[in-house]
């Protein structure tokens, strides 16, 4: 890889937050007093729940629509998303007037395949997430679509940088902040935006045990391919590492740490149960890495975790709420 694909300055990074500002939210940044109390530190929550789609991909999205040339989106879009890609995309094409075809495995969300859908685009449902992945590629060479992918995109990543340089902005004294991490893109975004506004920052990524391609590739030194998934956290489940978001964050940060999906599904209770925010698996994923002790963290030393998303599939959140969250420790 150049190594000029690796460079994000801060003014191509205000370019990119400038870009997309009038669309998307400013989400809040908020303390919790009971995580803080429990993890030995103040721990603040990033809400890209409430963010518009219900996560923080539209961010990433938006800016990469909006950087197409006029011959491209005249042709039109097409991604690969489990759900909130695919929505983000969706939204964003409309905003924008860009056609979109989205590519989502059989097994997506049922609620992210309607949302996807009701926000405008054409949904194709096809096997499991490898074979959506191989899909859609097809997809693009019949059609010549503009493939828009989830996370391995320079523009994809500017304009999720917008999260983390909103967070440096509010708290600027932050020791951490801590992302979950699918393919990467939400994490190698805040990574360049703390490497670019305040270098001291240590930012951490979490994955789950049953879809660490990240880890892997960090502990490989090389982009990885896992053979099989396996996480009740859709959203952090591509089968591979980007190639540019390994890079990024093998530059900038500190690494990226794993957790079981009872942790996660435990985080996502007590954070429903104590700041009555409701997420969904994925986006509870760093608060599961704080409360179970993988992030060093340093008294008085302000933490953030991030909460990616909060398209929460309601059919099976009892189930998970109850059979495998287990009982709120705080």
């Amino acid at each position: 890889m150049d190594t000029s694909e690796l460079d994000f300055p801060l003014e191509r990074l205000e370019r990119a937050r400038a870009r997309i500002a009038a669309s998307v939210h400013r989400t809040p940044l908020m303390r919790s007093g009971a995580l803080s109390a429990r993890v030995g530190t103040p721990v603040f929550l990033k809400c890209e729940n409430l963010q518009r789609t219900g996560s923080f991909k539209v961010r990433g999205a938006l800016h990469r629509l909006l950087r197409l040339s006029d011959e491209e989106r005249a042709r039109g879009v097409c991604t690969i998303s489990a759900g909130n890609h695919a929505q983000a995309v969706a939204w964003a094409a409309t905003t924008a007037g860009v056609p979109a075809v989205v590519v989502m495995p059989e097994k997506a969300s049922p609620t992210k395949v309607v949302a996807s859908r009701a926000y405008g685009a054409e949904v194709v449902l096809h096997g499991d997430a490898a074979a959506a992945f191989r899909r859609v590629r097809e997809l693009a060479e019949e059609r010549d679509l503009t493939f828009v992918h989830p996370f391995d995109d320079a523009e994809v990543v500017a304009g999720h940088a917008s999260c983390g340089l909103e967070i440096l902005e509010e708290l600027p004294d932050a020791g951490a902040i801590v992302v979950p991490v699918g393919g990467g893109g939400l994490c190698s975004g805040v990574a360049v935006a703390a490497a670019a506004r305040r270098p001291g920052v240590r930012v951490w990524g979490v994955e789950p045990e049953g879809a660490a391609a990240m880890h892997r590739s960090l502990a490989e030194g090389r982009p990885v391919h896992l053979d099989r998934v396996d996480t009740v956290a859709d959203g952090l489940a591509p089968p591979m590492a980007g190639t540019l978001n390994h890079a990024l964050l093998a530059r900038h940060a500190e690494g990226v740490v794993t957790v079981s999906d009872e942790e996660i599904l435990h985080a996502m209770r007590v954070l429903l149960e104590r700041t009555k925010l409701l997420v969904e698996p994925a986006a509870a994923a760093a608060v599961a890495a704080l409360l179970a002790g993988r992030i060093p963290v340093e008294p008085d030393a302000p933490v953030v975790a991030v909460l990616s998303g909060g398209n929460v599939d309601l059919d099976a959140l009892g189930r998970w709420l109850t059979e495998r969250a287990g009982e709120p420790t705080l």
